[in-house]
């Protein structure tokens, strides 16, 4: 009986100390408290051992503009489109990106006087859109290219004129055509000008001043007031003074049409 008891004392022992194991694990939840806890505790205590991983920088996307109608740095420097501007046919939110006002900045700093001068007279009319407010002026800055810092600029012209959904206004033939081609609304200014001009037909008569001679030495010649070049047949005799003529032919060429005339009696 003894032994029997012995034994059933020493089985409830063993029992006891498992329990008392058992009841010594933490749950996981407490742990993780307690983890949160010590690692705040640290980062007070030194925050500048405990480096915190670094933010990936995204780049923005350009905010849209409504209505947008960009220049590019040939527009600007021929200045027509400030003209356009002031009669208020045009509506919407003139964009000069960052990267064009470079290239008038660099080709105002130029040491060609030509190059000089174009560029610091396109900043000047950029200025003068600015403060008379005829139109809202738009001028990102270069972050807002930043999504299309791998193109040229004319490249990064005509895709975020596409992004913006606006119009691009140029005087560059070749930038016109690859617009066009990216299903992007173009317009040359010469080609504006041209479609501007007065349409005259042979029989049409005209009054205008002959200004100087012709190639051929029989020849003078005139213009119109928008820029359309009037030959004068036996018109050498006629420089300087204004006579009436009779169109008589026009020839279309790759800069515009050249109408030739005669004089009437």
């Amino acid at each position: 009986m003894d032994k029997e008891e012995d034994i059933k004392k020493i089985v409830k022992e063993k029992a006891e100390k498992k329990d008392e194991k058992r009841s010594a694990v933490f749950s996981p939840k407490l742990i993780g408290a307690i983890a949160d806890e010590v690692s705040k505790s640290l980062i007070k205590r030194f925050p500048s051992v405990i480096r915190r991983p670094k933010k990936k920088s995204k780049i923005k996307k350009p905010k849209k503009v409504e209505y947008a109608i960009l220049l590019d740095t040939s527009a600007i420097i021929d200045g027509r489109i400030f003209d356009i501007i002031s009669t208020g046919i045009l509506n919407g939110n003139i964009v000069v990106l960052a990267s064009v006002l470079l290239e008038l900045k660099r080709l105002a700093d130029s040491q060609d006087a030509v190059k000089r001068e174009r560029g610091r007279r396109g900043l000047e009319l950029l200025e003068k859109l600015r403060k008379e407010k005829m139109m809202q002026l738009v001028t990102p800055d270069m972050e807002e290219e930043k999504k299309f810092e791998k193109f040229d600029v004319d490249e990064r012209l005509v895709r975020l004129t596409k992004y913006h959904k606006g119009k691009l206004i140029t005087c560059d033939y070749n930038l016109e055509k690859k617009a066009v081609i990216e299903n992007v609304k173009a317009i040359n200014i010469n080609a504006l000008a041209n479609c501007l001009k007065v349409i005259a037909v042979p029989g049409d008569a005209l009054h205008i001043q002959v200004s100087h001679r012709g190639k051929d030495s029989s020849q003078g010649v005139g213009y119109m007031d928008d820029g359309t070049m009037i030959v004068v047949e036996q018109g050498n005799d006629l420089i300087g003074k204004s006579v009436s003529v009779v169109v008589s032919r026009v020839i279309q060429t790759a800069t515009g049409r050249i109408l030739f005339a005669k004089k009437i009696n």
